[in-house]
């Protein structure tokens, strides 16, 4: 399947739903280009305040969590090679995204304020993931992205006043939507594999035992692979404007 065809350094921009999204969706691909000299942001449309699990402590509150959560993606971010100034965070709580006009704005203003030729999101079609049923967050990020694409991001009659804000329209070049089960391009990551775990360690609030978690993430090889000798990939949907 086609690979990046890209000549030069390109911005790119992530906008998912939660802190970890972007590590275990597509983080040894994102550390594969920032290691080719991409520049990449991070826009994560919840806090992940209700990511609460058997080893949450008791007395952990969704308000805690939030600002625990932030501080493990700008960790895990760094290792991916994302700087801290270049992650953000809205401000929807966790389990209540939805992909309405308001929020619609909100994803056209960040496409518009930080021009991307590449962005990356989720696939809204998948409703059933390896793990069960997938994250409703997961599916609307992918959908209210994807709508904020097409057609408003790259036109002025929409959201005019995203113009008197200072906002001019800007079209994406490329979306890349990984956690797809329909890919048009397969990237072998085995390479940055190492480092997508060297980040997702840093999700601590969300993995468990570590060493389980490790075990649990060596099933996600190749199936063409095997446990001697393993090989990853990531799958996206790429669909290309220009």
């Amino acid at each position: 399947m086609e690979l990046e065809t890209w000549n030069s350094p390109q911005n790119i921009l992530v906008i998912l739903a939660h802190p970890d999204d972007p590590e275990f969706f597509c983080g040894a691909t994102l550390a594969r280009w920032a290691r080719a000299g991409h520049r990449i942001t991070y826009q994560l449309l919840t806090c992940g305040d209700k990511g609460f699990n058997d080893s949450t402590p008791a007395d952990m509150t969704p308000e805690a969590l939030c600002a625990i959560r932030h501080e493990e993606q700008i960790a895990a971010a760094k290792v991916i090679g994302v700087e801290a100034d270049a992650v953000h965070f809205g401000d929807c709580p966790d389990g209540y995204l939805i992909p309405d006009l308001n929020t619609r704005r909100d994803v056209v203003r960040v496409i518009r304020k930080f021009k991307p030729d590449i962005l990356v999101t989720c696939d809204p079609q998948t409703l059933f993931a390896t793990y069960g049923i997938n994250h409703p967050d997961h599916r609307a990020a992918g959908q209210v992205v994807l709508d904020a694409v097409f057609p408003a991001a790259g036109s002025p009659v929409f959201f005019p006043e995203l113009l008197r804000e200072g906002y001019q329209p800007h079209m994406p070049k490329e979306v890349w939507c990984s956690l797809t089960m329909q890919p048009t391009v397969v990237l072998d990551i085995t390479e940055t594999w190492p480092i997508k775990m060297e980040a997702l360690l840093h999700h601590k609030t969300q993995i468990g035992d570590t060493e389980k978690f490790k075990e649990r993430m060596k099933s996600r090889r190749a199936e063409d692979s095997t446990d001697e000798n393993p090989r990853y990939e990531e799958k996206f949907r790429v669909v290309k404007y220009k």
